[in-house]
């Protein structure tokens, strides 16, 4: 892939210097000092070794209770207490424990590193895009054996199957994805909607909203959302009952799939709002 990922060291006095500030050199280093008897440092800890995996810099954990001089000399009050070390420089970081995409942000923008996973998922994208799904399996299979249980992975497989039109494989893989893992549920769920609405519209009701229907869920199954929307709303500001205000619910889906801060999202819903009311 391009990217290489990084590494867990324990450290305490006597390897601070060599695999922490020597290494620094070479690649950033994520100095994590914590407790075991932290509930934060619980939270933080796994959040960080699997970043790790997918990221090139250097985890470096201190415990405090095994190596108080070092908390002392970096003036460590609270934990966790997580520094940047940087061509031999130790540098600030962050007290408490962030979440995930606070994580990512900081790692890409202060660190100006690339996660591994995402160059994959990229790969997978550009190999769909292309028709070659041949190439796009290959793409997951080897994601898969390095980040067997990430969700983000689980979602990219879940939308490649229903390319191949294999949408009850996954469903099963979107059910695998779990409601705290709150950033790729939603999305998930929204992937089921539409996969439900998709089944519902291969029977016939009479209506002449069927065709259009059946293409506007075609477009957001294979993410045409610039033509999947416009059917949807012409559906909705025709018939709420149609199948029980399917059309609405594809929308939603699709806003969700989407993310609230996308500019698509944001015209349509407002668009949306004015059939509705």
């Amino acid at each position: 892939m391009g990217i290489t990922t990084g590494s867990i060291v324990a450290v305490d006095r006597g390897n601070f210097e060599s695999a922490v500030i020597a290494t620094s050199h070479e690649r950033p280093v994520l100095i994590d000092f914590y407790a075991k008897w932290c509930g934060p440092c619980q939270m933080l800890g796994p959040l960080l070794e699997q970043l790790v995996q997918e990221y090139d810099f250097v985890l470096a954990k201190v415990d405090i209770d095994r190596a108080q001089d070092l908390a002392n000399q970096y003036q460590v009050e609270g934990v966790p207490d997580v520094r940047l070390a940087v061509a031999g420089e130790v540098l600030p970081g962050f007290v408490g424990a962030l979440p995930e995409p606070q994580l990512r942000e900081l790692l890409e923008t202060r660190l100006q590193l690339h996660s591994a996973l995402a160059t994959g998922l990229n790969e997978v994208r550009a190999a769909v895009a292309a028709d070659d799904l041949a190439c796009a399996k290959t793409h997951l299979d080897r994601l898969f054996e390095r980040y067997p249980n990430h969700p983000a992975l689980t979602l990219e497989a879940a939308r490649f199957l229903v390319y191949g039109s294999r949408f009850e494989d996954a469903e099963k893989l979107l059910q695998a994805i779990d409601v705290r893992q709150i950033e790729h549920y939603s999305p998930a769920q929204a992937l089921i909607e539409l996969i439900h609405l998709q089944q519902a519209a291969c029977s016939e009701t009479g209506s002449d909203l069927d065709p259009p229907f059946a293409k506007a869920i075609h477009f957001a199954l294979t993410e045409d959302y610039d033509r999947a929307l416009p059917l949807l709303l012409e559906i909705v500001s025709a018939s709420r009952k149609y199948r029980s205000d399917g059309a609405r619910k594809a929308a939603l889906a699709i806003f969700k799939l989407l993310g609230a801060d996308r500019e698509l999202t944001q015209r349509y819903q407002q668009e949306l709002m004015l059939v509705l009311y």
